[in-house]
Formats: structure tokens, C-alpha cells, sequence
């Protein structure tokens, strides 16, 4: 999707929290798209604020770089820094949620928290209903959205594609 909206990326700093369950797997599944997608992933281990700033900014020194976050607690807490980083420096970057994008993100992928809640609903109500929660099947998200802020493309001197904005689920402008 980023590759969609800005075409002269090259490079993506995979940037999150090593602790985190998700980023081993956005590292694996990202360097194995790598070839397909014609972008040289980079990871970018990150645990706290400082970390970040001197990240990205060491990053943003060669041209032609975007920005992937994968959904961990480090990149939420610091959303504020890293928004203001990547308008800096103007990396059009792919975020984990909504609230990124609201905030001036270009662009975010990720499951629909609210589908998320409905499901956590489910399995509260079932366990007080006496299930056993080791008894309860594993489920994963079903519903994905894709939120898109043409304020922060245009700043970026980007131009998205129709289809882009067509598919996403909401578009900010």
C-alpha cells in the first residue's frame, strides 16, 4: 500500500518494539515481501522516546524512506513524537490505526478495534456464563480497515490513487 501511494520509496524503517509479540513477526513476514515489493525493509528496533527520535532521524538522512509501525504499546504511547518526526522529515509512513491517521498519519492498516471489542465482549460473556477459557477457541480479527488522510498526502506532495481512496474505509481531508 505505500508503495501505491508514494512510488519512489525504497526503503521502510519496520519501526516498533523488539519486546512486543508482533515485531519478530512484521521483521519475517517483511523481509520475505521484500523482493515482491521492490523495498528494502529495515528494522528499526525502538523502546522509549529517545530511542525513536534518534531512529528516525538517522533513518530520514537518506532520501527515498517511509515508515511501517506495527501495532505494539512503545509506537501508541509515542504516537505524538512519531507523527511529528515523520512530517518532519516527510515520511509517508503506514501506521496500525485510526487514531494515528485522525492525528495526521498518512495512512493506516490494521484490524477494526471495534469488531476486536465485539469479539472480547463475547468470550467475557461465555466465560461468565461458565466456559472454561482454555476451552474457548482462538480467534482472529476478521475485519480490517484502512484509514487515509489526504491532508497529510498533499503536505507529502503526494498523489493517491482513486482506488486507493475509494477503497479505503474512511478518508480524512
Amino acid at each position: 500500500m505505500l508503495k501505491e501511494i508514494a512510488p519512489t520509496v525504497v526503503r521502510v524503517a519496520l519501526v516498533g518494539d523488539p519486546k512486543s509479540l508482533v515485531y519478530g513477526y512484521f521483521v519475517q513476514t517483511g523481509k520475505a515481501a521484500e523482493r515482491s515489493v521492490s523495498i528494502e525493509l529495515v528494522p528499526t528496533p525502538v523502546e522509549n522516546a529517545a530511542d525513536i527520535k534518534r531512529s528516525i532521524e538517522s533513518f530520514a538522512g537518506t532520501p527515498n524512506g517511509g515508515l511501517l509501525l506495527p501495532p505494539d504499546i512503545t509506537t501508541i504511547t509515542h504516537r505524538d513524537l512519531i507523527l511529528a518526526l515523520a512530517a518532519r522529515h516527510r515520511l509517508p509512513a503506514v501506521y496500525p490505526f485510526r487514531l494515528f491517521v485522525e492525528k495526521g498519519g498518512l495512512i493506516s492498516y490494521g484490524t477494526d478495534q471495534i469488531a476486536m471489542f465485539g469479539q472480547t465482549a463475547t468470550y467475557i460473556d461465555r466465560i461468565l456464563r461458565g466456559a472454561k477459557p482454555a476451552e474457548l477457541p482462538v480467534q482472529t480479527p476478521t475485519k480490517y480497515e484502512t484509514t487515509l488522510n489526504l491532508k497529510t498526502a498533499k503536505a507529502l506532495g503526494l498523489n493517491v490513487p482513486p482506488g486507493i481512496i475509494v477503497a479505503a474505509d474512511e478518508v480524512f481531508e
